[in-house]
């Protein structure tokens, strides 16, 4: 599921001008998590996440592969032991 979901969202993000590290889709207790790690050359903030997430949410919204409720975390690559 990981790799097509990779498939429906890399362009958009890649215009962005960010590359897809990761992208995990698991359960934990109740809850569905859909993760996706995001990296560039220059350091991620905040923002930038945002950015991505309103890139993804509607490819996603829209696409049939993620039937049960989810949680979208976006998040950055971890660079020199800290998240950026």
């Amino acid at each position: 599921m990981e790799e097509k979901i990779r498939n429906l969202i890399e362009g958009e993000v890649n215009k962005l001008g960010i590359s897809i590290d990761s992208i995990t889709y698991e359960k934990e207790g109740n809850n569905y998590f859909l993760r996706i790690v995001i990296d560039r050359d220059e350091i991620i903030d905040i923002d930038t996440c945002v950015d991505v997430t309103n890139v993804i949410n509607p490819i996603l919204d829209t696409c049939e592969l993620l039937n049960d409720s989810y949680i979208l975390d976006v998040s950055t690559k971890e660079k020199g032991g800290k998240n950026e």
